[in-house]
Parts: structure tokens; sequence; C-alpha cells
């Protein structure tokens, strides 16, 4: 990426243990990972912005009849047979994967470093395989609760694996595999002996970065960038996703290092900068509306 003009100081690179340090110290909640923005409405409306843009972009996602879903009987783009998948790093307690990826996708392979935050998404999942199958609770009345979408009938899975972005290649998963729940999985939450749990490796449809990436130095992000597009299953159809915050920035690009977590809030014009430089496509932009006033702008781009 360019280099800092004159006038700019020269900005640390995120430490990696630190920000986990960080992390670690915060509650294993959706409050603690929204940063005290887990309890209102917050949560349901980043939710339901990433599912619309994502149906946006692949309508053939839709699981019901809905406006955008395409009219035409041809074909869908994707194989009918292939098993859709995701990828959600940097996923905290599974939050974007229990309400936005689980209600599109059939599988998750969800990537997170933190080990109070991995093992908390693991409960969840755990807890959805026993869940009450006439429970019904909503996401903004207690969003830890609502059991995961498909994962009780074993029709929907999640791998848990803890592992760091600057470590990880989605092309080829490695780290800490913790277990899987759903489909594939033995009930408990353990990866079935008599499952293959090759599909690891298959590649994805679609891999989900939020409010992640500031974890990762200028170099590390285009790498990660890199190797993300590389386990993309259809170069033509597959997507990165990045919904980050913005930093404002005064005719270029520009960035703020938080001290606290050890991380970096870029500028529009420095996110594209490195998607350029990742060679990497913007498909589609836009700003999510609804969130409340006093916070960063958070924008979503659709990359491949």
């Amino acid at each position: 990426m360019g280099a800092p003009s004159v006038d700019e100081p020269v900005l640390p690179d995120p430490d990696v243990e630190e920000g986990i340090k960080y992390w670690a110290s915060q509650p294993a909640s959706y409050d603690g990972v929204l940063g005290g923005f887990g309890n209102g409405t917050l949560p349901r409306v980043d939710a339901l912005g990433t599912r619309q843009l994502l149906m946006y972009l692949l309508p053939e996602l839709c699981t019901v009849p809905s406006a955008i879903r395409p009219l035409s009987t041809a074909p869908a783009p994707t194989n009918p047979a292939r098993r859709t998948r995701a990828l959600d790093v940097g996923a905290g307690v599974g939050r974007v994967t229990s309400d936005v990826l689980l209600h599109l996708f059939a599988d998750v392979l969800l990537v997170e470093p933190c080990e109070p935050f991995i093992i908390e998404a693991l409960r969840r999942g755990r807890a959805s395989e026993s869940a009450d199958a006439s429970a019904s609770i909503a996401l903004d009345e207690n969003p830890m609760a609502v059991p995961w979408k498909g994962v009780r009938e074993r029709r929907t899975s999640v791998t848990f694996v803890q592992a760091t972005l600057q470590d990880f290649d989605p092309a080829r998963p490695a780290g800490r595999v913790l277990g899987r729940v759903g489909y594939g999985g033995d009930g408990a939450g353990k990866v079935d002996a008599d499952v293959d749990v090759g599909d690891m490796d298959s590649g994805f449809d679609v891999v989900m970065c939020q409010w992640c990436l500031g974890a990762l130095s200028d170099p590390d992000l285009v790498a990660f960038f890199r190797r993300s597009r590389a386990a993309l299953r259809d170069p033509k159809r597959g997507l990165i996703v990045v919904k980050e915050n913005l930093c404002s920035e005064d005719g270029g690009p520009r960035a703020v290092f938080d001290e606290s977590d050890s991380s970096l809030t870029r500028s529009d014009l420095a996110w594209k900068e490195a998607f350029a430089e990742a060679g990497l496509q913007i498909i589609h932009e836009q700003i999510q509306l609804g969130f409340p006033e006093g916070l960063y702008d958070v924008k979503m781009y659709a990359l491949r």
C-alpha cells in the first residue's frame, strides 16, 4: 500500500498477542464482542443488512420465494447437489454464523483466535443440537439463546477452528479443531469418526470478514485477501465480504491505531488500496444503515 505522507505519523502494526489479550478480557457475549451494543437493536439490524446484501448478490441463496429470487426457471449457477459453504473469520462467539450464515448456507467453518470466545461459540452450537424444537426466541430478546438454524435437525453444520488470521489459509484450513455441530457431527459437538472432515479444505462460496480485519497489518491484510481469493470455489460467483468500520479521510487513505485492542481502523480509500493490491475487484459496496448515532460508519464491500 502507499507510503504515508510526510505529515502523517507512521502507525504501529497491530500486535496479535496484545489484541487477543484484550479480547480475552471482554465478556464472551454479544455485548462483549460488540463493545456494549449487544443488547439493543444493533445485532438484528446488522444481521439483516448482511443477509440482504448476500441475497441481493447471490439470489440463489434465498430459501423461500421472494421479490429478489430469480424468476427464471433456468438452472441456478451453483451446483444444487453440492452443499453451500461459508467461512466466518474472526467469528467471536458465533454471532454472524448464527444470525446470518446459517440462514443461507449449509455448512460454516467458524474461525476465531480468542479462546473464551470460540469456547462460547462451541457451547452455543452444542446447545442448539438439543434445543427445544418449539422454542421461539427473538434475536433482540435474548440473542445468545436463539437456537442455530438447522443444527438440531442436522441440515446445517458448523466446524470450529481456533486460529489467527495472520496464520490461517482458507484454501488449506489448519488450526486447533474444537469440534463440529449439526450435519456431520456426533450430537456432542465432536467430529464424527465416520464422517470425512476433509470438507474443511473443499473451498467456500463466501468468505465473511466482519469487524476483525483491523487486527491485521497492511501486508498481512493483503496476504489474507489473496489466500481467501484462492479458496473461492467459483471465481466467477464466489464472494469475499468485508464489513468494517471506516475512519474519516482528508483527501487520501488513512488509518487510526487503537491502543486498547492493538487494531487499525481504515478509511474507505485505505480499504480500496488493500483490495487493489490483493488483485480484488469490488462487485458492490454500501453503507450499513440503522446503527446508533456516534459510531463509526460501517461499510460492506463484496469482492472477488
